[in-house]
């Protein structure tokens, strides 16, 4: 991410992107001693292009006071405005590190809210992390999963969960030929995510996955990838 916005120089490789690009990090810098209208001031006169109004009615929306200072916001007006700022420039991509960190469900929530009544409007594409996997299921197309540095999962949400079950039965019952990502035994029970549709046997029961099985799944099992076929390369 920090290589994507220029913040970061690769050792190796190259990160590049098409069109203006906008970055909230994780501790969402903002001046404390600034009010909010100081902020989009500010904001303003940093970008070559700047939706003022757009950034007003969006702060209006929560209730956020312009006259307020920074620094006595709480953590879920301070991820509104640092967002805010953010989508002001007018990018054609927004880089989210760990937006919704320390914030309470509903905070999490009008956040999430705000950058996808944005991407409806407006065609805008987020990269996002977040270690809250019930952040993404509703609001991602596309998901990354990296363990220990590396790249583990990475494909359509969609695809993803419909090329995996969880299959739970007996542990003498074995699945020929199928794709163990991970298992876990209660007594002579086992659960699997399995990847694929293997054939199972008559005292198995399977079912499509939830989005934070399967990211738990590959996760404890480092070994085991979900990863795209290449199917073309660009000029």
């Amino acid at each position: 991410m920090h290589a994507a916005v220029g913040l970061l120089r690769p050792a190796l490789g190259g990160v590049r992107v098409a069109g203006e690009v906008a970055f909230v990090a994780q501790d969402k810098p903002l001046y404390d001693g600034f009010t909010v209208a100081d902020m989009l001031a500010f904001g303003r006169r940093m970008n070559r292009r700047w939706d003022g109004e757009a950034a007003a009615a969006r702060l209006a929306g929560p209730g956020i006071p312009l006259r307020r200072k920074v620094g006595r916001l709480s953590g879920g007006q301070r991820a509104q405005v640092a967002v805010t700022l953010a989508l002001a420039g007018l990018p054609d991509l927004v880089v989210l590190d760990e937006p919704l960190a320390n914030l309470d469900p509903l905070a999490r929530h009008d956040v999430m809210r705000s950058i996808m009544a944005e991407v409806a409007e407006r065609g805008l594409t987020v990269l996002l992390s977040s270690h809250v996997v019930s952040d993404l299921e509703e609001t991602c197309d596309w998901l990354i999963v990296l363990n220990a540095g590396r790249l583990q999962v990475s494909g359509d949400i969609e695809e993803l969960l419909d090329g995996h079950l969880v299959v739970t039965g007996p542990d003498d019952a074995p699945i020929p030929g199928a794709q163990v990502v991970s298992a876990s035994r209660t007594g002579r029970q086992v659960s699997m995510l399995v990847r694929g549709t293997p054939p199972l046997d008559p005292r198995h029961q399977a079912r499509r996955p939830g989005l934070e099985e399967l990211v738990m799944g590959y996760l404890r099992s480092p070994e085991s990838a979900a990863l795209p076929k290449l199917t073309g390369v660009g000029a």
